[in-house]
């Protein structure tokens, strides 16, 4: 397995730059294909769509401003990836989350962005990190706001014996394997060695140099444990699943995904 093919959702926000270097040099990394794309849904007046609106000059100008708005997104693409040969752009007037969906399907790894407090998105344009987990149906490199690099040579797996991490796992096989160090931490009050040693053994078969660390809970939350053992343990990259429940068609994430997505400083490697 590896990735031959990465998406990158870019946006006109204050960070997009960094994000798109950060992928672009891992795709450079990987030989991998990148692909950036980024949709706009433009601010019609309300109504429109709905009702006739006599405004039709007007509807074409707000249209015609997300287009240039678009193209403005690109350029930040193509300066911020120039040094790779094997780039795509894509985009449309749409929803971004709903196109970014849609383009995953040629994508091994999506790469999407932390919003800062200050990132100034238009509305439009801007991906919910949440929505673009449980949508993409691929492992979601979540990135915080004003990172630019993602070595990892160090990783740290946050593992809990579900299916969104065993998938977790398996999708960051091509990062894992070229890692120099990665270590699988259980936070738990159980004995969960032999569980954890066990998925040591599979990694190793992969060829991944991976140790077991189980850590008693801190009495903080548990992805306060897990973001100290990742700087503990010199990591820049933390590889778990991504827990939610949906209620009402809208989704709610567990405490520790929902904190890791909040507060982690280093890039996180997600698959629900």
């Amino acid at each position: 397995m590896s990735y031959v093919s990465i998406i990158v959702a870019v946006d006109d926000g204050l960070h997009a730059p960094a994000r798109v270097r950060l992928a672009a040099e891992l795709a450079h990394r990987l030989g991998a294909r990148l692909v950036g794309a980024a949709a706009c849904v433009p601010d019609y007046p309300r109504g429109y769509g709905e009702t006739v609106v006599p405004m039709d000059m007007v509807i074409e100008e707000i249209r015609q401003a997300a287009l240039d708005r678009l193209a403005g997104v690109e350029q930040i693409f193509r300066h911020a990836s120039c040094l790779n040969d094997r780039t795509e752009w894509r985009t449309d007037l749409a929803p971004p989350v709903s196109f970014l969906e849609g383009q995953s399907r040629a994508a091994d790894l999506v790469v999407v962005g932390r919003y800062a407090d200050d990132e100034a998105v238009t509305s439009g344009m801007a991906v919910d990190v949440g929505d673009a987990l449980m949508g993409v149906g691929r492992p979601v490199l979540v990135v915080p706001a004003g990172v630019e690099h993602v070595e990892a040579k160090r990783i740290v797996v946050g593992w809990k014996n579900t299916p969104q991490t065993r998938r977790a796992v398996l999708d960051a096989l091509p990062l894992l394997r070229r890692a120099e160090a990665v270590q699988v931490l259980r936070v738990s009050d159980g004995e969960d060695r032999a569980e954890v040693e066990d998925v040591t053994r599979y990694l190793a078969l992969h060829d991944v140099n991976a140790t077991a660390q189980l850590a008693k809970p801190s009495g903080w939350t548990v992805a306060d444990d897990v973001r100290k053992a990742a700087g503990d343990f010199g990591a820049d990259l933390i590889v778990t699943g991504a827990y939610g429940y949906s209620r009402l068609r809208e989704w709610f994430f567990g405490g520790v995904t929902r904190d890791l997505l909040a507060n982690a400083p280093v890039c996180c490697l997600l698959s629900h």
